[in-house]
């Protein structure tokens, strides 16, 4: 079953974890511990990133593959325009569906590190709509998924120019659409609002990363423009010699996030775990996703 047809046919919200593949050889052994932990979580679906900061496709697919083989059901690798041209694309999503993977994220990617502008390949594709068109035309069965930015992408003008752009992603084929992190739920419900005003009527799911650290949240604001609750803010600055208080408040935090976002109608959570298991085990949380689970 694809993503879409889960969310469209399920009777409860879902669940999903994002995972990125370790990054060296010798992290690889840790990652298989936190995703095998994982897996008693029953997630209704997973995602493999390319890796952050423009790094390219690396071992996305083999690392998708070693999910499946671990018992995740249903396994989404990410694929990006990083370093691509079309001809690896062509080879990349190939591969993908020949190994029987029926979703994919599709994403332009971040300009490769230490570089301020994304520069596609001579015959690669500048935007994410050019990929989604590409992927949709030559594999018109895939469920394909795309990022929003419900506090706009950092190299959009304005809030109205960014949902243009993720309107271009939809109409060019994107089933559903996976916002990149945020701490106010407000800013998710009026994203929504303002994809709905603009014919934007695929599912949103909102995503959610649990936060631990003001380092965790320093290192986040590098990769995308999210605004960090002065309540919030507050409470970590006064936790910060203590790093279990700091990750207490920060998963409390999550917690209130994901009752709310339930309550307000979320087709589901997707989670910005960093491959770290024990955070969804964290009691609290654990029962939380549980009870949107139905169990």
């Amino acid at each position: 079953m694809t993503i879409i047809e889960k969310l469209q046919s399920a009777a409860r919200p879902l669940i999903s974890v994002e995972f990125f593949p370790p990054k060296a050889e010798a992290a690889q052994a840790a990652f298989d511990k936190e995703a095998a932990a994982l897996t008693s979580l029953r997630p209704d679906f997973v995602s493999v990133t390319c890796g952050a900061g423009g790094s390219d496709a690396g071992p996305t697919l083999e690392i998708a593959k070693q999910l499946l083989s671990f018992g995740y059901e249903t396994v989404m690798p990410h694929c990006t325009c990083v370093g691509s041209s079309r001809s690896e694309l062509e080879a990349r999503s190939d591969a993908l569906v020949a190994q029987g993977f029926k979703n994919v994220m599709a994403l332009r990617g971040d300009p490769p590190k230490g570089e301020r502008f994304f520069k596609p390949e001579p015959d690669g594709f500048r935007y994410a709509a050019e990929l989604v068109t590409f992927l949709r035309a030559r594999h018109p069965q895939l469920c394909i998924g795309v990022a929003g930015y419900p506090e706009k992408h950092p190299e959009a003008y304005n809030a109205a120019e960014d949902i243009r752009h993720l309107k271009e992603k939809v109409d060019a084929g994107a089933d559903f659409i996976t916002t990149q992190l945020f701490l106010h739920n407000h800013v998710y419900f009026d994203f929504v609002e303002k994809c709905r005003a603009a014919d934007i009527t695929v599912p949103i799911l909102p995503g959610l990363l649990p936060v631990i650290s003001l380092k965790q949240i320093k290192r986040m604001r590098t990769f995308c423009e999210f605004h960090v609750p002065s309540r919030l803010l507050y409470d970590l600055k006064n936790a910060q010699d203590d790093a279990e208080k700091m990750e207490r408040i920060g998963l409390y935090w999550a917690i209130e996030q994901i009752a709310e976002l339930i309550e307000g109608g979320a087709p589901g959570i997707h989670l910005y775990l960093l491959n770290r298991a024990k955070t969804a085990f964290y009691p609290e949380l654990f029962a939380c996703l549980s009870r949107v689970r139905g169990q």
